[in-house]
This record gives C-alpha cells, structure tokens and sequence, in this order.
C-alpha cells in the first residue's frame, strides 16, 4: 500500500473508531458517514476494528465498539510486547492461532493497530517448512487447556538418532528468553515417567490420544520454581543445578551491571573494571551447563570461564578449535 493510501486509510480508521464508540453503524452507514464502499466499511469493522454486533435493523446489523474494550497506554503498551513477541517466536501459520492475533492487534489503538495487523498477516507467507510447527503448536494448545494426552515422536539431539514415542501430560508451555522457540513441559508417562520438557520444533507427528480430562495438574507443580534455574528451559528436568563463576572484562562490564540476567549476581568488582560474577544454572542430563555455554561464548574474548573446572576445559577446547580453523585459511 503506498504511504499516502496507509495514511489515509489510518485517519479513516481512527474516524471509524470515534463514530462506532458514540453510536452503532449499519456497514452502509459507516460507508456513507466515511465516504467509503460499503465492502470497504465492512472489512474495517470486522477485521481492523473488531466491531461487535450489538443489533439489527432489519436484515442489516448494527456494530459498534464498546468502551470497555479500550486499553490504558499501558495496557495498550503490553499487548503491543506481547504481540512482538509472539509474532516473532510462530513458528508458522495456523488459522487459530492467526485469528487470535487479530483480536489482539484490533484492540490496540492506532497507530499501533494497522502495524500489529501488517505484522500478523506476514504469518501467513511464513515458509511451508514451518507449517507442520504451527499445526502442532495448535494441538498441543489443545491438549493443555482441555487435560487430554499428548502422543508425539520426538528426536533428541545427540541421541541414537531415531525418534522415540512419547506419552505427555503437558503441564506448561515456555517460550525461551534465549531462542525465542516454544518448549512444552509436563509428565511424560511412557519412557521416563518423569517431569520432561521438549522443543516444539523437534516434536513429530503430534496427536490427542484418549479423552478430555486425563489427567490434573498437581497442584504442587509451580513452573516459576521448575525453570528456577534455566537459562534457556532445561530447569529442573536435567542435573542438579551448579554455581559457574565468569570474569567478565571491563569493556562488557556496563552490560553486565544493567541487570536482566537471570540468577546473576556480581561478587566483585576488580580495580581494573573488570567484573566477577556468580551465576546459578540448570545442567543436562549429564550435569553439565549446555545452555550456559552458548550465551558464555556469545561474549567472545570478554569473558573468562573461573570455574567449575569442567566447563572452564570445555571453553577452551572450543575457543581453541576455532582459533585453530582460523589459523588454516
């Protein structure tokens, strides 16, 4: 659309939307109150609007939005986060899920309303790669909110290789602060019988199995004190958790001390500048910080592995390895 049109189209929306709050419109109403088509009138009440139907008159109903339905600044604010997010995280296009997005983005106020919506039909060019994601990402939603099992194959990496079955209560869904992927946790009842959670991405052929209400929750099960100790979502589904203490250097220092690292905590500050930290992790299956690691080498030459002494020669094994293909070209 070329700036101009969006332009106008954003003003006639915001009339739209202060005609709509005073009184109900018929879509031939708002058309001639708009100096629009009555097709055109009818899509900005149904898809940018999210205008409800209040009455009729005759064969023709009425909409109008309700003042209930306006959000704060703030409020406002957070649905636009939370939006972001959630756009940025799909893994592909699902027609639910595609529809609640746009009842989100409609109650958002212009100009913030017209970009969400841009931002949500996106979804729906998403490579066909991924469509099998956001079809899977809809069943296990199903399964959660109705209590019904989940049965799904699932290949993890540095396995045998081969896919095995697994029968699932899904107890929560995460999304990572570190990838941004959809992980879902709950009690797999087959193999392990145990607290386990999975990458979405990585789940295959994904079915409901039985019927609603399987299972309950416990009530003792608190996702805050499961992810405890994740720095990506392995949290309590690995090894013990383990204390890792990094020297960060005085040019990374700044972004250390601006906060927003989870289980972080600054123990000294060297005369240099330099910083010593302590961070409690959640480990694997073989009680190592694999998650750690990956956001320890984003640092590069900034920080320094301390301690414990088997992460430390991890490090440096692989800080070695890639100074090494360096050195061959």
């Amino acid at each position: 659309m070329p700036k101009g049109a969006s332009h106008r189209k954003a003003q006639r929306l915001l009339e739209a939307r202060d005609l709509l709050l005073a009184r109900p419109y018929t879509a031939q109403e708002l058309a001639q109150a708009l100096g629009v088509h009555k097709r055109t009138a009818l899509r900005y009440l149904l898809e940018d609007l999210g205008a409800i139907e209040v009455e009729r008159n005759g064969r023709s109903p009425k909409y109008q939005l309700l003042q209930s339905q306006e959000l704060s600044p703030v409020e406002a604010l957070v649905t636009h986060s939370a939006l972001r997010l959630l756009y940025h995280h799909t893994p592909g296009y699902e027609p639910t899920y595609f529809s609640a997005l746009n009842k989100l983005a409609r109650r958002l106020p212009m100009p913030a309303q017209e970009l969400a919506l841009k931002s949500t039909r996106d979804l729906q060019h998403r490579s066909l790669a991924y469509q099998d994601q956001g079809l899977a990402m809809a069943t296990v939603a199903e399964a959660w909110f109705r209590r019904q099992l989940l049965e799904f194959d699932y290949l993890k990496p540095g396995g045998s290789g081969r896919p095995r079955k697994n029968l699932l209560e899904v107890y929560f869904l995460e999304v990572s602060r570190t990838n941004l992927g959809m992980y879902v946790i709950g009690y797999e009842r087959g193999y392990h019988k145990a607290l386990r959670t999975y990458k979405l991405s990585r789940m295959r052929r994904v079915r409901l199995v039985g019927e609603p209400g399987a299972y309950n929750i416990p009530s003792d099960f608190d996702p805050r004190q499961y992810l405890s100790n994740a720095w990506g979502v392995i949290g309590s589904s690995g090894g013990p958790p383990v204390e890792v203490r990094l020297l960060f250097r005085p040019e990374a220092a700044y972004r250390i001390e601006e906060g927003g690292y989870p289980n972080l905590q600054i123990t000294r500050k060297r005369p240099d500048g330099s910083l010593e930290v302590s961070i409690t992790a959640g480990t694997d299956n073989d009680n190592f910080p694999l998650e750690l690691l990956s956001w320890v080498q984003s640092w590069g030459a900034r920080v320094e592995v301390l301690a414990p002494e088997r992460l430390r020669k991890r490090w440096l094994e692989e800080a070695k390895q890639i100074a090494a293909m360096h050195d061959n070209f």
